[in-house]
């Protein structure tokens, strides 16, 4: 194991004493590991020996920099040469979603059938591209690809509802989360400050989020149901007969601190997974504590600047009932500008009928920055016409 579990802190813990000498050579080489409970670099061959060790290996990102899916991709390779049998997980797709998981990994589907049948835009909606050298690994080398999330909807009606309204017909099979460390909770509280100021209405800055204030308990047990559903899906993959080395690819916010899926899976009795993550040059020095991960990846910056992100409308939708049902709008979304209210049942974008996700997301991206799109949507058993304003670009 790469170390014995240390008690969880705080996110933002004042750097302790060994960590000195990383803090004044900037904190982690580029192109080199860091163990962060020594605080010296470790051997590329050495460290992932090591971590796959621990069966399970969860590697984080941001899910749109390309640099950290780069690095995931040569990690996933150095892995795979050490173990050889070895399954892929994903927190981008929703267990529902696997069948076309497995007909891409054995051959059965091009890239854009593979797409449209694992609902990419509807489930996700970041760039395919980031993604899809880690996906045709996966399929030159038949590794198995596994769907580690859930419906966004079922989080949704979590954070709205809380964890114990939901009946157990409708959770998905995810069984009840392990309560949150208070370390994560004092993590999620600045989340959630964050949050609530996006919508414009944070509380005073002299007075910290309230623990006990029921809707910062419901995003908490969004958070965990997250949490719980990739755990339980990597256990279950990690149980196999043969035993492969398990791979999650996951937001660095499930497993920074070992706050969420680790922790979820230490509950689950799957063991001390390994989270290895990636460390971008520039970054603040203070956030490398012992407890962030097991190992840190220095990279550069990017080479190339990213293209601008994609238009896009603000809702959680799904589709059926004629039209595509509006079952969340984000705050300070263009849809919730334009009046689109949750309920709504979208069945025209642009003078076209929409059935489905695809056809909505696909009018919305296609959107030049600062034009206006015509919906059409049904409310009450009233049909409205509503124009989404899309904001100028640069």
């Amino acid at each position: 194991m790469l170390r014995w579990f240390i008690p969880l802190l705080a996110m933002l813990a004042v750097v302790r004493p060994a960590f000195a000498g990383i803090v004044e050579d900037g904190c982690v080489p580029l192109g080199a590991w860091v163990d962060t409970a020594t605080g010296a670099r470790a051997g590329h061959r050495d460290l992932l020996a090591r971590a796959a060790g621990q069966g399970v290996v969860l590697l984080g990102e941001s899910h749109d920099s390309a640099e950290h899916h780069r690095w995931q991709l040569q990690t996933i390779a150095g892995l795979h040469a050490l173990a050889g049998d070895i399954v892929l997980g994903f927190e981008m797709f929703p267990r529902r979603v696997q069948p076309a998981l497995d007909r891409w990994v054995a051959g059965g589907l091009d890239e854009a059938a593979f797409l449209d049948e694992a609902g990419w835009d509807e489930v996700w909606g970041v760039d395919a591209a980031l993604y899809m050298p880690l996906f045709h690994f996966a399929r030159i080398n038949r590794v198995p690809m596994v769907a580690l999330n859930v419906d966004r909807g079922l989080v949704a009606r979590v954070r709205e509802e809380g964890w114990a309204a939901i009946p157990e017909a409708d959770r998905e099979g995810v069984s009840d989360p392990a309560p949150a460390s208070a370390a994560y909770i004092d993590w999620l509280r600045e989340v959630y400050r964050r949050h609530l100021e996006e919508r414009g209405n944070a509380p005073d800055s002299a007075a910290p989020v309230d623990r006990d204030d029921p809707a910062f308990r419901r995003f908490v047990e969004a958070q965990l149901t997250w949490d719980r559903a990739m755990a339980e899906a990597l256990a279950t993959a990690a149980d196999a007969p043969r035993r492969p080395l398990v791979i999650g690819v996951i937001g660095e916010g499930h497993l920074r601190n070992r706050f969420g899926v680790p922790w979820q899976l230490a509950a689950l009795g799957a063991g001390d997974a390994a989270v290895l993550l990636p460390w971008d040059a520039g970054r603040d020095c203070a956030e490398l504590t012992p407890d962030l991960a097991d190992a840190v990846f220095g990279l550069a910056p990017p080479a190339a600047r990213p293209e601008p992100p994609k238009p896009r409308l603000g809702v959680i939708i799904r589709g059926g009932d004629g039209g595509v049902r509006v079952i969340e709008v984000v705050a300070e979304s263009v849809a919730e500008a334009a009046g689109i209210r949750k309920g709504d049942l979208i069945v025209e974008a642009a003078g076209v009928a929409v059935a489905d996700n695809a056809g909505l997301i696909a009018v919305v991206q296609r959107q030049a920055p600062g034009t206006w799109l015509p919906l059409a949507v049904e409310r009450g058993g009233e049909r409205l016409d509503i124009v989404a304003r899309f904001a100028p670009g640069p």
